[in-house]
């Protein structure tokens, strides 16, 4: 079946870049893109008007932990400052002996969950992605059920994605006083590796294709020397790309200087695993910011050299006070800059906006961060990460994901005059704006509806849910806080 999108603004690719196309038509045969340019002249089955619209390649998120992250609600603007602004050590860090409650993601392999919680925040996830905008996401190394209801729900609701179970040698734990301290057991980082593998193997090109497989040793710190290097033969061995998280806490730098006499970037470039199709969560505590005070600055040069990927999640690191130290050096040293949400909410546009805002406050120049390298970041970038090259972009050959964004603003008046769309949608534009997604040559959200998804009963579900996680707070936060202990109301509630 052949259908032709006929669009007053296309982002169509051309010798390895994004270009502007006015007034211009798209078609794609089954899940092929198969002409981009002014005017198609053969025989289509099928015409969408996308006049006073943005026809653009789907957007693709290389950081996501899935579930409702309620939890993420416990640390808006509070925290202990002693963790350097990390904010998982305030909400995924449990007292010793006890696990975090009402959160499935943080069981271990093999552990019993409920299958309705692995349900809900896969739902929630996916539906939420695809909303969006998003054609193709990352998920961070989340356990076996976590990925296995992940994978029900892309194959249900038509999503692309990479999956696999995370593993790690042992996460940290605290004391009653709230002091940190890491559970190391190296065999189960060898373990959790030999099922990631099994998984991949398994699941690999499940979904039509839709699904692949990924290594993700969850981060550097917590991952033994043994498993990062089996990570890396294995990836050479299968051709996959790897994800973890690096160079994004003082802690995490500490550590690893501490334990290994290298840099996280350094520890990683040391054993092979520095490469474009190495996603690395966040990098942005390297030894050349400044903040460190680390006195080699090597670690910029070292990622730009192995055209290493940084999934950059704009908007949930700024909650913690940090950002990207120089978008701008970052892309001028060779690193692949790609941009996931992390947390909430999974709205590329926002994440690129704030990209971009802060890309110019850290760079000190109203020209860093501009909105056509934030567009690529959330298109090429990604994948880039993942190795493809025939996602990302709108050409002929390339997978026929395809996104569709009202310039109107959805009946409201945000946009204004829309003279450059690609600057209009990231300074001005919401994921609400994504009016149409199309994934694999398949319409999956129209009209900004899922077909098969109830938004309003996720979202009863994930408050319920919500208040279930906040309530039992107290029996395994280390202090023992309830949760208006750990995190304040804004104000002070009425009597």
């Amino acid at each position: 079946m052949r259908t032709k999108i006929a669009a007053s603004w296309i982002v169509a690719h051309q010798k390895g870049k994004h270009i502007l196309l006015r007034d211009g038509e798209l078609v794609y045969e089954d899940n092929k893109i198969v002409f981009v340019g002014q005017q198609f002249s053969g025989e289509v089955d099928t015409v969408i008007d996308a006049k006073g619209k943005l026809v653009a390649p789907g957007f693709i998120d290389t950081h996501v932990h899935s579930g409702h992250r309620a939890s993420h609600r416990l640390i808006t603007d509070t925290g202990r400052p002693m963790y350097y602004g990390q904010p998982f050590l305030e909400i995924s860090v449990p007292k010793e002996g006890k696990v975090v409650k009402g959160d499935p993601r943080y069981l271990k392999h093999g552990d019993k969950g409920s299958a309705a919680a692995f349900e809900l925040n896969a739902s929630f996830t996916v539906a939420e992605l695809l909303r969006n905008g998003v054609t193709t996401f990352v998920e961070y190394g989340s356990q076996l059920s976590v990925q296995d209801a992940l994978l029900a729900e892309v194959t249900r609701l038509g999503g692309r994605a990479y999956l696999a179970p995370g593993y790690d040698c042992g996460r940290w734990v605290a004391d009653e006083e709230g002091r940190l301290k890491r559970v190391r057991n190296d065999q189960l980082g060898v373990d959790g590796f030999k099922t990631a593998l099994s998984w991949i193997e398994r699941n690999d090109g499940a979904a039509g294709g839709r699904v692949r497989g990924i290594l993700v040793p969850r981060e550097v710190e917590t991952s033994s020397l043994e498993v990062l290097k089996m990570t890396v033969e294995a990836a050479d061995q299968h051709k996959l790309p790897m994800a973890t998280h690096a160079a994004y806490s003082v802690i995490e730098f500490y550590e690893v200087v501490k334990e290994h006499l290298k840099t996280p970037i350094e520890l990683l470039d040391s054993i092979g695993m520095l490469r474009p199709t190495l996603n690395i969560g966040h990098g942005n505590f390297i030894s050349d910011n400044p903040n460190l005070n680390y006195s080699v600055h090597n670690d910029l040069a070292l990622m730009g050299r192995a055209g290493a990927s940084i999934s950059h999640c704009p908007i949930n690191i700024v909650r913690r006070a940090r950002t990207l130290d120089n978008w701008q050096g970052y892309r001028e040293a060779g690193v692949n800059l790609s941009i996931g949400s992390d947390t909430y909410p999974r709205d590329m546009i926002m994440n690129m906006r704030t990209a971009s805002y802060l890309g110019k406050i850290t760079g000190h120049s109203y020209f860093a961060a501009p909105a056509a390298e934030v567009f690529e970041a959330a298109t090429l970038g990604g994948a880039r990460s993942v190795g493809r090259d025939d996602l990302g972009r709108l050409e002929a050959g390339a997978l026929a994901d395809i996104i569709i964004i009202d310039l109107s603003g959805r009946n409201t008046l945000r946009y204004g005059p829309v003279r450059d769309p690609v600057k209009s949608v990231v300074e001005c534009g919401v994921g609400d704006d994504v009016e149409t997604v199309i994934v694999d040559g398949r319409i999956v959200v129209k009209d900004g509806v899922i077909p098969g998804v109830d938004f309003a009963k996720l979202r009863s579900q994930a408050q319920e849910a919500g208040e279930q996680i906040w309530d039992t707070l107290e029996e395994w936060d280390p202090l023992g806080r309830t949760h208006e202990d750990a995190c304040p109301w804004c104000y002070p509630m009425a009597q």
